[in-house]
């Protein structure tokens, strides 16, 4: 192994990639040396590439502890006879003594001659370790302690998957809001025993730059560490009762116009306009901050703000500078881009009113959330709802800003070559620095977590995967001319589990697509859920057909679609290769994707009706609806996810992946069959959907897993 290989493999960035058996890709030398570079590792001679080797083996010969060490708890310590240690961490010189100081300030001595399992005694938690080597050497580390596994759910149950901004009631303002989402989940819970209701992300967007649109995505956001106050309630705030005079006659007009725009999405065919809706709500909201707070909301919004701190203050000094500068915080004035710059103090203070706006406005979002939790938990659901954490944040966004230090600048998340995109994908997302995740010992990951888990019964987790390894593709390259660059996933995988335990909360992965061997396994043992959707459930390694329910694996989310696949209407009708063909995604002739999909479709219908679930020869699309998540129930699956737009036959998926305007991607209100807009009252008094719901609860009760 050469040098560069060899400082590569050091610093966990791959010199090559297996795509599939038997295949070796080799990584581009010039890519290694810019992920190295991104990672703060000159390796652009070969003298430069000798130097950082020789200084990365001196400073791992010269360490006592490594800069952050996870465990689990009831780990078992390192055998007696091998010296002083710990699980994970190097071999410590003969007599070194090692101290444990929990967060609760208890302390736990493990040294020569103690029988003292740390692992057992020490609480999950963020601790910290100290170490004292006879040499007079001593160190201090962050010590996270994770629970072995999370428990599995309180018994099987069903819910919904919905996309927030699509459930419009004849109430909200354009698009769906957290007033909407606590009655969904009232209602799901009361009337068909749902225990969750999965959303979108409900993160921070970045907003529109002048002359453009906002990124309407979900998952490219500009904070994921705070929800964007576009889902508010305006008539929810409590200060709303209290405009008077010419404020009140504002805010009066300003609902005629809201109504206006709802009326547009649910009667005229125009698409959810997002900024509209902001803007709407903008002046709302300003109207709103004129009412004094009581002393007791005073008092609430004042413990917010301490428990937020510096994280709470920067997103809202973000929020007023793009407001100043425009979103993009690369071409702010020289010193803003940096968040601790003295001019940066300088605009903080300058700008004291609008920065504490826009913290009022974060709590007030913060409320509205935890008033839903509390909605769909008081009407009985076991889990509550279940927030999404998205993969990475938009580099221009506020997260990208703040946390310039534990981002790697310069790289972007995306996906190698593969069998369904051969030139690979750049997803514009710049990914976590694994070396500065572990020298913090995890902070920033910890504090997202903390901050998604406040109001949750459990989290969804997109690309799970990237927890153990990502695709990193360095700026002006293709996505192909990129690498692998490896995390600690039992750092990552335990910060995630610590929080979750934290919280009370359960944990779904998903999981699709290309998998790394052992990655599923790893996740099962500490108990993170899988996502199963059934059309990709089959037997790969024998006959190929769908997979029977008794061999799907208990520890999942069972669904039939997700937010980046056709509704189960339009995969029975065969619509989305209809739309694939018309949007020019289609590889090959209309003729045989036509075809494949009606022979994958009758494999489906005929196992069904071989279950009983069917009645032979009879395909009508809201029986076979209801088949396909019966055919869940019969899965071992701990979780099964109704696609709420299923249940009452929407064809429209909400995301066309490889699209931008040719789609109106994340803008669709939920509709019928015919694409005729559904508000929220007519959904949840729909038969059909009530008869699905119903039924699915039913199968579940009835218990059973087919063969």
């Amino acid at each position: 192994m050469g040098r560069l290989a060899r400082l590569a493999a050091a610093h966990g960035v791959a010199t090559s990639y297996a795509p599939g058996p038997g295949r070796v890709v080799e990584v581009p030398e010039d890519s290694v040396v810019a992920v190295l570079a991104a990672l703060g590792v000159d390796a652009s001679t070969p003298e430069a590439v000798r130097q950082a080797l020789e200084t990365h083996e001196l400073q791992a010969a010269a360490r006592l502890l490594p800069p952050t060490v996870v465990l689990r708890s009831g780990q078992d310590e390192a055998p007696h006879d091998t010296g002083p240690g710990l699980p994970g961490l190097p071999a410590l010189p003969p007599g070194t003594v090692l101290r444990v100081e929990t967060e609760d300030g208890a302390q736990y001595d493990a040294g020569p001659g103690l029988p003292v399992s740390v692992p057992a005694a020490v609480p999950p938690g963020v601790h910290t370790l100290r170490a004292e080597a006879p040499d007079g050497r001593s160190a201090r580390a962050p010590l996270i302690v994770a629970p072995r596994r999370l428990p599995r759910p309180r018994g099987r149950t069903h819910g919904l998957m919905v996309q927030l901004y699509s459930m419009l009631s004849g109430r909200s303002w354009g698009m769906g809001d957290l007033a909407d989402l606590a009655d969904l989940a009232a209602w799901a819970g009361r009337t068909t025993g749902a225990g969750f209701v999965q959303l979108n992300p409900l993160h921070a967007a970045v907003p529109a730059a002048e002359g453009e649109g906002t990124d309407p995505s979900p998952y490219r956001p500009s904070s994921r560490r705070f929800a964007d106050p576009v889902h508010l309630r305006v008539e929810d705030v409590p200060e709303y009762a209290y405009l008077t005079g010419a404020e009140r006659d504002r805010m009066e007009r300003l609902t005629e116009r809201a109504a206006r725009l709802r009326e547009g999405v649910l009667h005229k065919g125009a698409h959810i306009d997002r900024d509209a809706v902001w803007a709407l709500k903008l002046d709302a909201l300003e109207l709103l901050r004129t009412v004094p707070l009581s002393p007791g909301r005073r008092a609430d919004y004042c413990a917010y703000l301490a428990d937020g701190g510096q994280e709470l203050e920067d997103h809202a000094l973000w929020c007023t500078l793009a407001e100043l500068h425009g979103p993009n915080w690369r071409s702010w004035p020289a010193g803003l881009d940096d968040p601790r710059s003295a001019r940066t103090a300088r605009a903080r203070t300058q700008h004291l009113e609008r920065v504490d706006f826009h913290c009022w406005l974060s709590w007030l979002v913060d409320g509205q959330l935890a008033r839903a939790q509390e909605a769909a938990r008081g009407a009985g659901m076991s889990v509550g709802l279940v927030h999404d954490l998205a993969v990475g944040v938009h580099p221009s966004g506020s997260d990208a800003w703040a946390q310039q230090d534990a981002l790697a600048a310069g790289m972007s998340v995306g996906a190698p070559p593969d069998a369904f995109n051969a030139a690979g994908q750049c997803w514009g997302l710049p990914p976590w620095r694994p070396d500065a995740l572990a020298r913090t010992g995890y902070r920033p990951y910890r504090e997202l977590l903390r901050g998604l888990l406040a109001h949750a019964g459990a989290l969804r987790v997109d690309h799970v995967m990237g927890h153990f390894r990502q695709w990193w593709v360095p700026e002006g390259r293709p996505p192909a001319e990129g690498t692998y660059v490896r995390y600690d996933a039992q750092a990552m995988l335990g910060v995630l589990t610590l929080e979750a335990h934290r919280a009370g909360a359960a944990v779904i992965g998903e999981d699709l697509g290309t998998v790394e061997d052992g990655v599923r396994e790893e996740l099962a043992d500490r108990g993170v859920l899988g996502t199963s959707v059934l059309w990709f459930e089959r037997d790969y390694t024998g006959d190929g057909k769908p997979l029977a329910p008794g061999r799907w694996r208990a520890s999942c989310l069972a669904t039939a679609t997700t937010h980046d696949l056709p509704s189960t209407a339009a995969r029975l009708a065969g619509d989305h290769v209809a739309l694939q063909h018309r949007l020019g995604l289609l590889e090959g002739s209309p003729r045989a994707a036509r075809a494949a999909a009606a022979a994958e479709r009758a494999e489906w219908l005929a196992l069904f009706a071989r279950l009983g679930l069917l009645a032979p020869g009879h395909a009508e699309e809201e029986a076979a609806i209801r088949a396909v998540y019966r055919f869940l129930a019969t899965t071992p699956a701990w979780l099964v996810g109704v696609w709420l737009p299923d249940g009452v036959g929407d064809r429209r998926p909400q995301n066309v992946p490889g699209t931008s305007l040719e789609y109106p991607n994340w803008r669709l209100p939920i509709a019928d069959g015919t694409g005729r807009p559904v508000a929220l009252e007519e959904l949840l008094a729909s038969p059909r959907l009530h008869t699905l719901l119903t039924g699915l609860r039913t199968a579940l009760e009835e218990g059973g897993v087919r063969e």
